[in-house]
């Protein structure tokens, strides 16, 4: 459904330092800066990317947004949020564990990166 993602930071350099660590607990690769100092992790399934605002004005973040990234287990979201707080991210949410909505189970690990942005690993239990 979606071809990219691209969220604002006001400082690319600590955001990557940042979702470099959280993103290799998932499989993926170091992102690669651009010309233009964006930050890019390319996929087989789509691109998450980071940038300074291009109207000039400081980057802010959504509220009610979140991004989710799809975790294999429950060991790589504990390892996403582990990365997170050690890379300059805040815990939010519940501590990562079981959530039930329904008939879906899902193990999840909510933070906020550098710039306040929510994101979230996401392990759908079978």
């Amino acid at each position: 459904m979606f071809s990219h993602v691209m969220l604002g930071s006001n400082n690319i350099e600590e955001s990557k330092l940042f979702y470099d660590a959280v993103l290799a607990t998932l499989g993926h690769s170091e992102g690669v800066l651009d010309a233009t100092g964006r930050c890019f992790y390319m996929t087989d399934a789509g691109v998450f990317a980071l940038t300074l605002p291009i109207n000039g004005e400081a980057a802010s973040y959504g509220n009610g947004m979140t991004i989710g990234f799809k975790a294999g287990n429950s060991q790589a979201v504990e390892a996403f949020h582990a990365a997170g707080i050690a890379n300059g991210g805040s815990a939010c949410e519940q501590p990562p564990g079981l959530r039930e909505t329904g008939t879906r189970k899902l193990y999840l690990g909510y933070l906020r990166d550098p710039s306040g942005n929510k994101i979230c690993a996401t392990h759908f239990v079978a």
